[in-house]
């Protein structure tokens, strides 16, 4: 009766929420799926338009309706650029979260996130088994990128060119960090997300090597746990509270004026998404998470808007980098100045702009196992415009994006390196 009750509160907040679209189209113009099939139900305004009748057309067509509302890349495209300032990645969410109630979420995906995600100690020790015996089915295939491909894990993962597990991820190197404020005056939470800590820990060194440079303190807890957006982008809403109460509960211990990452998925969903989706949860849990949400920021802007870094002109020999715009970087968070200014300040960088560079890459998670065909053919043409510009390194602040970029530059054979903005700067350190 409680879930039942749940969920038609859920369908009343969200039919307030459609009441906002005015049908302009806007949102066709922006849409990176609908710029590759011209389908009215790709884009946002089709979308919402098929939600206004979400009760009825569950009870007819449930399996229908969920097909249309997870096609979809959750990118922010649409909403950064909607005129009359329709929350369509709240609205997107929030009809995911009602159909899976109303459907029940499915035995895998229950396994992944009720039997693993949420059990932080247990994830950690099975990527680790994991990462022990991936060379057994993978073979390198770009040195420059670091990709590996794998005909055992074709028939699950398609043809693409993987970034494999680290060896020793961050959590091993730095199981825990509390450092107190140096010359800055600065502390901060680190929140490595889980890319940066089993796939790309050279990112969270990089992190710590900056941030100790200029004398801030680090509060980096043992036990973090995924931000949750994996999980509730599959409408799976008690995985993803539990994600949400076991990072509280780190993070609570710690004294910090601001808590950085890495990742901007998980900093959008931690700032963004967490008080959006708090509704549900007890009242103090509701407090403490607005008080958190109000403490993060991405890692760039964090060195930029409150270090107040000064670029050095670049060398006369300085490589050429590139930057990817994360949609949920810029789109969600308005987070673009600061990681070229990042980049600037190793002086054997030059940053050369690509066409559309805050052009989704077509990643969305498990958008590119979902669909496959779809999010090749966006990165394809993220790749093409990295190519065009002649650069050597490719930069972006989203772990998410470095996989899929590596997967589309590694497949055409390009010898560019993908790297963060902060490991750049940390190179120059």
């Amino acid at each position: 009766m409680s879930d039942m009750k749940e969920l038609l509160r859920l369908l009343g907040e969200l039919d307030d929420q459609l009441v906002s679209c005015m049908r302009c189209g806007m949102c066709q113009a922006v849409c990176p799926i609908y710029g590759q099939s011209g389908r009215e139900a790709d884009v946002a305004r089709g979308k919402i338009a098929l939600l206004e009748g979400l009760a009825h057309e569950m009870i007819k067509n449930p399996e229908g309706v969920q097909d249309k509302v997870t096609r979809c890349l959750l990118c922010g495209s649409c909403q950064a650029n909607c005129p009359s300032g329709v929350k369509a990645l709240d609205i997107f969410l929030k009809a995911r979260v009602i159909l899976t109630g109303y459907m029940g979420l499915p035995t895998v995906k229950k396994l992944i996130f009720r039997g693993m995600l949420t059990k932080p100690g247990l994830f950690n020790r099975l990527l680790g088994m994991a990462s022990m015996f991936q060379g057994l089915f993978t073979s390198p295939v770009n040195d420059i990128i670091g990709s590996s491909c794998s005909k055992f894990l074709e028939p699950v993962l398609g043809e693409r060119h993987l970034m494999l597990l680290a060896k020793t991820p961050l959590h091993k190197e730095v199981p825990s960090l509390d450092t107190p404020a140096g010359k800055s005056g600065l502390k901060v939470a680190f929140f490595p997300g889980c890319l940066a800590d089993k796939i790309f820990p050279r990112v969270g060194h990089a992190v710590l090597k900056v941030l100790a440079h200029h004398g801030v303190g680090v509060y980096m807890p043992e036990g973090q746990a995924c931000c949750g957006i994996p999980a509730l982008s599959s409408g799976d809403r008690e995985s993803y509270e539990k994600l949400v109460r076991a990072n509280l509960a780190v993070f609570a211990e710690g004294k910090f004026d601001a808590l950085v990452t890495p990742c901007a998925t998980c900093t959008s969903t931690m700032k963004k998404i967490w008080p959006m989706m708090a509704e549900g949860m007890s009242q103090p849990e509701q407090v403490a998470i607005r008080e958190l949400a109000a403490k993060v920021m991405d890692v760039n802007a964090f060195v930029v808007d409150k270090l107040g870094l000064t670029p050095p002109a670049p060398n006369a020999d300085a490589v050429s980098v590139t930057v990817h715009d994360p949609c949920h970087l810029k789109k969600s968070l308005g987070v673009s100045a600061q990681p070229r200014a990042v980049l600037s300040m190793n002086p054997g960088y030059k940053v050369t702009e690509m066409a559309a560079s805050d052009a989704c890459c077509g990643c969305g998670g498990s958008f590119t196992l979902t669909h496959a065909g779809m999010s090749s053919k966006i990165g394809q043409q993220k790749r093409d415009n990295i190519k065009n510009t002649g650069a050597q390194v490719v930069a972006m602040g989203c772990p998410a994006c470095m996989l899929q970029i590596s997967d589309m530059l590694s497949r055409n054979g390009d010898r560019v390196s993908v790297k963060h903005p902060m490991e750049i700067y940390a190179d120059s350190l």
